[in-house]
């Protein structure tokens, strides 16, 4: 274990202090518009010192992926959630820069094929759950079904579900599912991490122009991101809901800010994260 003593352990404090209030308190009811401002800064933490602890974060990340190979007693699942240009390629790209790409694997989460409409929802996640000694990153995630199925109720019909499993409460039973699935994850030593990029309404704008804009970004754009943006406040309430449900003592959140820059004030205040961490920050405790 590095010494708090050196550079690189003061560091790791510094990383372990900047994500504490990003990170949802199990219980807490959380209201996404209020409680989490994406564009939040840590109030002690400069441009360049942020720089050197992403490096630091990649090198510690490198030397926890070797125990986690050598150990083979315990996986790790990466959970990312954003809504539309929320920027989860490229949080994958930079925060997992270091590690050896044999032991991550990465799986993202389109619309249904026919076999995984023939099954219960979670079958597909279990499919690509991580192997012990692994890392498995969901880009999109099974939360997904909680959170566009519930914006797009059409999606629940076309799940098949006896006509039981669609009453007013299937909400409420999919949080506890989702909740009692994780909690077995971590029981047979599957670590369950979730992130959810939390950016602002003017920011998502500000990508979508530039993918308009920038022709190199050009691909990236899709007219149904702007159909799903016209349903921006039903999003933050399903948000909402799904972070106060989900955030467990054995797999919280974090909420992540993604918005580039930042008003004085909204710097000063502190993120929120579960294991859901999210990147945003939140006044209550």
């Amino acid at each position: 274990m590095t010494d708090v003593a050196t550079p690189t352990g003061v560091q790791a404090r510094r990383i372990a202090e900047f994500i504490e209030p990003l990170r949802v308190e199990p219980g807490s009811r959380v209201k996404l518009w209020k409680d989490f401002d994406p564009r939040y800064r840590a109030d002690f933490l400069r441009k360049k010192d942020g720089v050197a602890l992403l490096r630091t974060g990649i090198t510690m990340l490198a030397d926890y992926q070797r125990r986690l190979a050598a150990q083979g007693t315990h996986g790790v699942l990466l959970c990312l959630q954003a809504l539309d240009a929320g920027g989860k390629d490229g949080t994958i790209r930079h925060v997992m820069s270091g590690v050896n790409p044999q032991g991550v694997r990465v799986s993202g989460f389109k619309v249904p094929s026919a076999e995984e409409i023939d099954h219960d929802y979670l079958w597909r996640y279990a499919r690509r759950l991580p192997s012990r000694g692994e890392i498995g990153i969901f880009n999109r995630s099974h939360y997904e079904e909680v959170l566009v199925v519930r914006v797009h109720p059409e999606n629940l019909e076309r799940q098949k579900l006896p006509a039981a499993a669609k009453g007013k409460d299937v909400w409420e039973r999919r949080y506890r599912e989702i909740n009692d699935w994780e909690r077995y994850l971590t029981d047979n030593g599957i670590v369950v991490v979730k992130l959810f990029l939390n950016l602002s309404r003017e920011e998502q704008r500000t990508r979508f122009l530039r993918r308009i804009d920038v022709p190199e970004r050009n691909w990236k754009f899709s007219a149904a991101d702007v159909r799903e943006r016209r349903r921006w406040d039903d999003y933050q309430r399903v948000f909402s809901d799904m972070l106060s449900a989900t955030s467990t003592p054995w797999a919280r959140g974090t909420s992540c800010p993604r918005t580039g820059s930042g008003s004085p004030a909204s710097a000063r205040r502190p993120c929120s994260s579960t294991r859901w961490s999210r990147s945003t920050p939140a006044t209550r405790r």
